[in-house]
C-alpha cells in the first residue's frame, strides 16, 4: 500500500455510474448492528442459498410483521374473534 493517495482527480461517487446505482438502492435503509440467534440466522440465509440476499429476506419478513393486521394479538382483535366464533356456534 501506499503511504498517500491522490484522490484529485475523483469523481463524487453519485457521477459514477455503479456507484450512483448502488446509492439510489439503499437510499432510506440504515446500516445498524443487531444481534440474531444462529439458528435464526441460518434459517434465513438457507432460504436464499439458490441465490437472493437473506438481508432482505429478513427486512420483508420484518415489515409484514409490521404491517400485519393480525399480529400482534391485540385485546380488540381477540375480543373481535371471539364475537365471531360465538355468533356463528
Amino acid at each position: 500500500m501506499r503511504d498517500e493517495y491522490d484522490f484529485s482527480q475523483a469523481q463524487p461517487a453519485a457521477q459514477v455510474p455503479a456507484l450512483a446505482r448502488l446509492q439510489k438502492e439503499n437510499e432510506g435503509k440504515e446500516r445498524i448492528t443487531i444481534r440474531i440467534d444462529a439458528d435464526v440466522l441460518a434459517w434465513f440465509r438457507a432460504q436464499v442459498a439458490g441465490g437472493g440476499n437473506y438481508q432482505t429476506l429478513i427486512n420483508d419478513t420484518l415489515r409484514a410483521a409490521m404491517l400485519a393486521e393480525d399480529a400482534p394479538l391485540t385485546v380488540r382483535k381477540l375480543r373481535e374473534v371471539l364475537r365471531q366464533e360465538l355468533h356463528t356456534a
